[in-house]
């Protein structure tokens, strides 16, 4: 096992990964830009290194002055989170060739996963359906006879995208005509590389995932499905487990289904295999995320497995010391993303707690929330031994849950809470349309 671990990221996630690296005895090492000295990752870590401005891509993008730090330092190992390097295939090669582990999948799996068409056409060869589209692109022309063959509406969608971005809906022609060279451009100021895909529009529909976790045994355990279909503009606002549509015939079927694609891929650790389901039942998927997911929360409350300690512990080697039959999926645990709606200092915090309430955050009195990183400044979690309990234990959460000094979502999130779509368990991706 590693004795030291540094820490590439910030925030709330980074708080998470020094608390789990505490608890299993590995000493920590935080970085931070110049805008987080004075927060809690910091504070928290044996030891931190500044490495530079506020600005993410001369700080904590910028990979030189991490393994600089992790050099230094002497860490054996860096967790690079979520966002920021954690899929970034360069880095996890610079690591290696340093000496140091990166606790996440290997170049060359995370190449192959993170290439949204070549991973549909390696999950082509399992009993996994991809959503019917194409591979990337070489052309505007090649796009509008591929939209036609599928049929409208189509997505254009980038090969390299992720968190909700590069992403289009076009209904007609017309609109793949407007929008193809936009989507090239936006795709490549994104994620330096202009490449897209065209992929069949699926509505209705849910946002569904499956958590795995895999050693380098070839042991694969399922975690279960989470519903994410709770979105605004693509960007998940609150998730749940079990999906309340999913029925555990059906599960049982897509855990055996992911865990036999995931060993044909060869893939080692913490992963999400993400599918859109449509109104017949069917599961297609859509792409894989090889890192840690900001709602594995959920997934951690209603499994009691420790995600982030049993990355750790993959990326060390070890085996998994449990099968898919000790995995059981009783209750429900929905999470809350709380999000800042404008920069601010905190002024006053209080935490709602009791059994089966848990808060993620970064969040103490005075921290200054910056403009310069995501908005997500805590996540509001909850269990209970049914899923009636589950929500009204939410709403009690989020009205307990006083935020001063800094604008958030909680209204919102306690809106969505106490829909009647929400309330019985019937929401898909349409939830916030128009919000």
């Amino acid at each position: 096992m590693f004795s030291k671990i540094l820490i590439a990221n910030r925030g709330e996630i980074a708080v998470r990964i020094i608390r789990a690296c505490k608890e299993m005895g590995i000493s920590t090492v935080a970085v931070y830009s110049e805008a987080d000295r004075d927060t809690l990752h910091v504070a928290m870590a044996d030891e931190s290194y500044c490495i530079g401005p506020a600005q993410a891509s001369d700080s904590y993008l910028d990979q030189e002055k991490i393994m600089s730090a992790a050099l230094i330092s002497g860490a054996q190992a860096i967790h690079p989170g979520y966002g920021f390097l954690s899929e970034n295939a360069g880095f996890a090669k610079l690591c290696m060739k340093n000496g140091i582990v990166f606790i996440g999948p290997d170049p060359v799996s995370m190449e192959q996963i993170s290439d949204k068409t070549m991973i549909k056409s390696m999950i082509s060869k399992t009993r996994l359906k991809p959503i019917p589209g194409t591979d990337a692109l070489q052309s505007l022309e090649e796009a509008v006879e591929a939209a036609a063959e599928i049929g409208y509406p189509v997505m254009i969608k980038a090969r390299s995208g992720g968190g909700g971005r590069g992403i289009r809906l076009v209904n007609n022609e017309s609109e793949l005509l407007r929008d193809y060279a936009l989507a090239v451009s936006e795709s490549e100021s994104a994620f330096g590389d202009g490449a897209v895909y065209l992929e069949k529009f699926i509505y209705p529909a849910h946002h569904i995932e499956v958590q795995i976790i895999s050693d380098e045994t070839g042991h694969v355990v399922s975690l279960g499905e989470r519903d994410c279909s709770v979105q605004k503009r693509h960007q998940k606002l609150i998730e749940e487990t079990p999906a309340p549509l999913v029925t555990s015939e059906m599960r049982s079927k897509l855990i055996e289904d992911v865990a036999d694609a995931v060993k044909a891929i060869g893939y080692v650790g913490a992963g999400t295999l993400e599918f859109l389901m449509d109104t017949q039942g069917n599961f297609w998927f859509m792409e894989m995320n090889v890192r840690l997911q900001v709602e594995h929360c959920v997934t951690e409350m209603l499994t009691m497995i420790d995600l982030v300690k049993w990355q750790i512990r993959a990326a060390a080697g070890v085996p998994l010391r449990f099968n898919q039959s000790d995995i059981r999926f009783s209750g429900t645990a929905l999470e809350c993303r709380i999000n800042a709606l404008a920069p601010g200092t905190l002024e006053y915090l209080h935490v709602p707690n009791g059994h089966g309430v848990r808060f993620d955050t970064f969040l103490v009195q005075g921290v200054k929330v910056t403009p310069y990183y995501d908005s997500l400044i805590g996540k509001l979690i909850v269990y209970a031994g049914i899923r009636e309990e589950a929500v009204r234990k939410m709403k009690t959460a989020l009205s307990e849950l006083i935020i001063q000094g800094i604008p958030t979502n909680i209204g919102e999130q306690y809106n969505i809470i106490s829909s009647p779509e929400f309330m019985d368990g019937t929401y898909d991706l349409t939830i916030m349309e128009d919000k």
